[in-house]
Order: C-alpha cells, then sequence, then structure tokens
C-alpha cells in the first residue's frame, strides 16, 4: 500500500507563517541586531561619528573592561546584592502568587474572584516613576503620611530615605505588591484548565479541601510552577531597574542596600565608561542563559516531564 506524501509546504504553513512575520520581524530588529554591540565590551568605545563608525573605529582592549569591571571595589557588594534580593523575592513570590492563585479560585462568588483579581492586578500597570512619587508621599520626613501618623502616636518620626535597615523588607514587599497580580493571573489560567472530574471523584472519595488542593491542585501544576522558576533562576543576576533605582530616589545613604547591578550599568553609562557597562549586560547575558541551561538540566534528571527542553 502506497503512502501518501505530505505536500512540504501546505496553505496553514503560509497562513501561519504569516501570522508569525510581524513577531519575526520585532525580533530580529529588537533582539538580534541588537547582538552586533556586543563588541562594545571588548573595545574602548569612543563616539566618533555614527554609532557603527563609533564602534568600529574603537580601539580593541580585549577582556579589559571585564577586569576592570571585577576590580570595582562595590562589584561585589552589588552582587551579593543582586543575587540576594531575587532569591528571596522568588522564594517569596512563588508562594504568594501560587497561594493567592488558589485562594481566589476557590471563591464562590465570581463577582468577588474577579474584583480581588482585577485589585490585585492593578499595580503592575503603574510604572515605577509613580510608585516612587506616592512612597516619597509616605515616607518623607516632613510631610509623609506615615510620619505624621508616627508623630500623633507619640513615636519617633524616622528619615526613611536614610535609614538602611528597613529597606530590605521594604523592597522585597514593594516587587510582590507590583507583580504578584500578573504571577497570579498565570496561575490561575492553569487552575482554570485542569481536569475538573478528577475533584469530583475526590470530592466523593470523601477528600477534604486541603486534601484537593495538596494532592491534586499543586501536583497538576507541577510543570508551569517549574517553568515560572527555571525562567526566574535564569534571570538572578538582573533586577528591577524601576524599583531600585525610583523609588529609594537615588539615596546615598541607602547605597551599599540597594544597589544592584543593573542600576550599576545605568549609572556606568551615565559617566560615560560605555565599555564596562557593556561588559556588565554581556555578563548578566551569559550567566542568565548557563543558569537556565544548568537549572533545567538538573530538573531534567529529577523529572523529565518538566524540564523545558
Amino acid at each position: 500500500m502506497n503512502k501518501v506524501r505530505k505536500a512540504p509546504w501546505t496553505k496553514d504553513d503560509t497562513a501561519f507563517s504569516i501570522l508569525a512575520l510581524p513577531t519575526t520581524i520585532w525580533y530580529i530588529l529588537f533582539c538580534y541586531l541588537p547582538m552586533f554591540g556586543i563588541i562594545i565590551a571588548f573595545k574602548d568605545y569612543r563616539i566618533s561619528g555614527g554609532f557603527l563608525q563609533s564602534i568600529l573605529s574603537s580601539q580593541w582592549v580585549g577582556f579589559q573592561n571585564f577586569k576592570f569591571l571585577f576590580s570595582n571595589k562595590d562589584i561585589w557588594m552589588i552582587l551579593r546584592n543582586t543575587l540576594s534580593y531575587n532569591a528571596v523575592m522568588i522564594a517569596v513570590g512563588t508562594c504568594l502568587t501560587i497561594g493567592l492563585a488558589i485562594v481566589v479560585n476557590e471563591l464562590h462568588s465570581k463577582m468577588a474572584a474577579k474584583l480581588y483579581q482585577t485589585i490585585l492586578f492593578f499595580p503592575y500597570f503603574l510604572s515605577w516613576v509613580v510608585v516612587s512619587t506616592l512612597v516619597w508621599g509616605f515616607l518623607s520626613y516632613d510631610m509623609g503620611m506615615l510620619n505624621n501618623v508616627l508623630d500623633e502616636l507619640g513615636a519617633p518620626m524616622h528619615r526613611w530615605y536614610m535609614e538602611p535597615k528597613f529597606w530590605p523588607g521594604f523592597m522585597v514587599f514593594m516587587s510582590q505588591w507590583k507583580n504578584v497580580g500578573n504571577g497570579m493571573v498565570i496561575y490561575l489560567a492553569t487552575i482554570a484548565a485542569l481536569d475538573k472530574t478528577v475533584y469530583e471523584a475526590a470530592i466523593i472519595d470523601g477528600a477534604t479541601k486541603w486534601q484537593q488542593i495538596s494532592r491534586i491542585t499543586i501536583p497538576m501544576m507541577k510543570t508551569i510552577i517549574v517553568l515560572q522558576f527555571i525562567m526566574a533562576i535564569g534571570r538572578v543576576f538582573y533586577s528591577d531597574f524601576g524599583l531600585f533605582y525610583q523609588v529609594p530616589r537615588d539615596s546615598n545613604s541607602l547605597y551599599t542596600t540597594v544597589s544592584t547591578l543593573d542600576v550599576f550599568v545605568y549609572k556606568q553609562l551615565k559617566s560615560s565608561t560605555t565599555g564596562m557597562a557593556a561588559a556588565a549586560a554581556m555578563f548578566q547575558s551569559v550567566t542568565a542563559c548557563v543558569m537556565t541551561l544548568a537549572v533545567n538540566h538538573i530538573v531534567k534528571k529529577i523529572d523529565d516531564e518538566v524540564a523545558m527542553i
């Protein structure tokens, strides 16, 4: 019996290719073409005309920019801050988003569920510039709402922007306040797609609500949880620039507490050390790739079904 040969290219392929074309063009223009600029990390970049001419005419310095980067007196403090904040934010964020998604999903009133979902998701749309202004309204020493409340209660007022001890917890809180709604939506969509007949069978067998959550909901969400975790680990050398630069208002008193690698790169660009900034950005990209592949490899060894690749 002769097998029917599949056409090498079909109308469906054409239709899907046209749909994918805008995204492909976007990635080429904004993700792949800028990769050419990676050579700035290996050059003593000097502006001498147009961007391309400046790159080509700048002197090669090999790994001097990387040497200069890691010999900076503050680099290890900055890396420590970046990794520490990300570790805490990943742990807290994962637990919080999963917990809130389950709680919202278990609400009997769909109107209440939509209301809470909207309230939690709304901060995600706010710019950090706007948020920093709101935070200033709370923490300003003279006119801040928080100090006014403390003064009315007879408690001592604080110069919040000059007291580093309060800021690690505050930065984690602000990060979760702004981003938890977005993460929660992903898990809510996952829960909505779960097979409801499994819950019906569990109820018939006498499973409590907690047993349904711990033995059905969370295990069936394992794939998306691990996927989100791998992607988060891949960005442990990145930080939310708006949070760490705008909210502390670049206070010198908070420098050792809130400085991260992204803020460091931005400040290097402001001081015209473009080569070192490019070296730091390349370091972030390479470590992100390595961390993603390493964590995915470990996950694949433990459970091949939930690994990314």
